[in-house]
């Protein structure tokens, strides 16, 4: 039989041959990384049988579908594990996630330390026994019967709200989960696997019902990747924003206001840094910077379909007995301001910018510092044009987004068009027509981009923008997306060259997205070293004795005078601690000065991380810090 690989070309196989059958033919390599197939665009088991003419994709451990099997496997093997070991534990879901997998299970007491160890070893076991994955369909009768006999609530819950058939996977013959597939050919392709952490998680995440127990994990298909994987870890946790946002004094979070951050003096410092810039930008582009209330009558977000979609993450409050909603996103406040104002098609392109703070209400157990939090601020635009400028606005947005990041040092991207999602609004045609638009401005721009089928926003597709830090972890900033259906609910116009009314398409886009959560990026990005454009404090002056506490205090005032972000440590303190607190300060300069320093006009210069850069003229000094500066150099 042909069969069609994935660019173009033919291959021909026997008649009832396989996936694995067909990585075997292709050569060792891909036999032994080939996980899962892709079979006429459907993720399926190595194991399933091909036919005349279909497209074939062999998928290994380096695409995203083949990693997310690979966990969801080790998921299954760590749940057989865990019944082995305590035979009364009650399994619910296992789910593949961004970096690795977790299974929640009820039991009669939490897991030890102890617990998970022994788990681990035995998820080893059924390891080295490489058990088959093998799937079976059942009828739903059939399937719930299976797992009452082995007193499975959960999963017979899961059942009774099954649309269509069931499927089960067994790994040896014995041990079987509810699951859809697909699963690597056995137990024995996860070499390495790595029990991280447990804790509380709630049935379906409702506080009402059962506290489960949740393990994460993660597996690699050798163990070399997992010691690169756990060294990353043990980085992260020293980059933990959280942990240097405390260090540096730049952020804290309360009880009194959980999910909201308190921003400190250098951390306002580093966040209007970044306002600033971002600010410059936009006006050079010829954006024009608008402010919206944070609180809008209900009615508004009927209107804007936020109420229906939306309305379980937001807040309310009651205003002269009126029901009022604190907006979680801008875009409804945008538009009645173009509402406003009548215009002609001579005014568009229309782009309103705001630095929108938004409240969105997080459950307490996904907090997590500023990339998780209740409140932010959001660079939000929304440019209102006429539907034959949609593309070239949508490729200036994707080269402003690039420009932008690249000035913050991030230069490695991952593009996603995510499509019409399932509870969408508006007209079909016009989201398939938005949909091939987004799709032939990234093909014009040569932009190699993953599509991520029904994940656009409710009211158009759109273009996300991941960034990838320098532990390689990525990250969802920047976004755009294309609307056609708010424009009709807020019933907006522009008048056209003959004078007829028409209506205006609307791209909303942010670059960095969350504020708080890209400031919290960064400070793990690079350590809590910030560039010096960044950086709260630019330059520490620190005289070596009192005696020079004069030409301190001047060189100081100088820099200041310069506009440099300095400070004058004058303590009773020996030079040797001054200059480690400033190292642990993650302060980019240091100038030391004593009577060589005041009889030269010079400072004897320090760099972070980098040590003792020898003499340095003051005004030498001043005019290099301005540079670097000036540059936004990522040193």
């Amino acid at each position: 039989m042909n069969i069609i690989l994935p660019d173009g070309s033919s291959f021909t196989l026997e008649n009832g041959s396989t996936g694995f059958d067909l990585a075997k033919t292709l050569g060792k390599k891909l036999q032994k990384s080939a996980l899962i197939a892709k079979i006429n665009e459907t993720l399926a088991d190595l194991s399933t049988p091909l036919h005349e003419n279909d497209r074939v994709e062999l998928l290994t451990f380096e695409t995203a579908e083949g990693k997310s099997a690979f966990w969801h496997s080790s998921s299954h093997i760590m749940a057989e594990a865990v019944q082995d070991l305590f035979p009364s534990a009650k399994i619910a879901i296992g789910p593949s996630i961004d970096a690795g997998f977790y299974y929640d299970f009820e039991v009669e007491k939490p897991f030890a330390p102890e617990d998970i160890e022994k788990i681990e070893k035995r998820c080893y076991d059924i390891i080295a026994q490489k058990k088959h994955f093998a799937r079976k369909e059942c009828s739903k009768e059939e399937t719930v019967e299976l797992f009452r006999k082995r007193s499975e609530p959960y999963k017979i819950e899961l059942l009774q709200e099954m649309q269509g058939q069931p499927s089960l996977y067994y790994q040896g013959g014995a041990w079987f989960d509810l699951c859809r597939g697909p699963h690597v050919p056995d137990t024995g392709y996860i070499k390495a696997i790595k029990l991280t952490s447990n804790a509380g998680a709630y049935w379906r995440g409702d506080e009402k019902n059962t506290m489960l127990q949740r393990i994460y994990g993660i597996s690699f298909p050798s163990k070399s990747q997992l010691d690169e994987y756990l060294a990353m870890i043990e980085e992260a946790k020293k980059r933990d924003h959280r942990k240097l946002g405390k260090e540096l004094d730049l952020f804290s979070f309360h009880k009194e206001g959980a999910g909201f951050p308190f921003w400190h003096p250098k951390g306002m410092i580093l966040y209007n840094a970044i306002l600033d810039y971002s600010r410059r930008e936009h006006l050079a582009r010829g954006y024009h910077e608008v402010k919206t209330p944070i609180i809008l009558n209900e009615e508004l977000w009927h209107r804007s379909g936020h109420w229906d979609k939306y309305r379980e993450n937001m807040y309310f409050t009651e205003i002269d007995k009126t029901m009022h909603a604190i907006k979680p996103m801008n875009c409804p406040g945008g538009l009645l301001i173009y509402k406003n104002t009548a215009h002609s098609y001579r005014d568009l392109p229309l782009k309103y910018f705001e630095f929108g703070l938004v409240h969105r209400h997080e459950k307490a157990g996904v907090l997590h510092g500023l990339a998780r939090a209740r409140q932010f601020t959001q660079d939000d635009a929304h440019i209102l044009c006429t539907p034959d400028q949609v593309e070239q606005e949508i490729a200036a947005v994707i080269d402003f987004v690039f420009h932008i990041n690249h000035t913050f040092g991030f230069k490695d991207f991952r593009i996603e068009l995510s499509t019409r999602p399932q509870n969408y609004i508006g007209e079909l045609a016009i989201w398939n027509f938005s949909e091939q638009t987004l799709e032939k401005v990234l093909k014009q721009k040569n932009i190699t981009y993953k599509l991520n089928a029904g994940d656009g926003a409710f009211y158009g597709p759109k273009i996300d923008f991941h960034i990838f830090d320098s532990l390689k972890r990525n990250w969802q900033c920047g976004t755009i997306q294309l609307d056609f259906s708010m424009p009709e609910r807020f019933e907006l116009e522009y008048t056209d060259a003959l004078s007829e009314k028409k209506r205006p398409v609307m791209i909303h886009r942010t670059l960095l997205g969350s504020m708080e959560r890209f400031i919290g990026i960064l400070i793990e990005h690079f350590g809590g070293c910030l560039p010096l454009w960044l950086s709260p404090v630019q330059a520490r002056v620190i005289p070596v004795s009192e005696k020079v506490l004069e030409y301190a205090e001047t060189v100081y005032h100088r820099l200041v005078a310069a506009g440099i972000r300095a400070e004058l440590d004058v303590r009773n303190d020996k030079i040797g601690y001054k200059i480690r607190e400033a190292e642990l300060n993650k302060i980019p300069y240091m100038a030391i000065v004593g009577e060589k320093e005041k009889a030269a006009e010079s400072v004897s210069l320090r760099q972070h991380k980098h040590g003792d850069k020898g003499s340095s003229g003051l005004q030498q000094f001043i005019d290099l810090l301005k540079k670097e500066i000036a540059d936004k150099a990522i040193l």
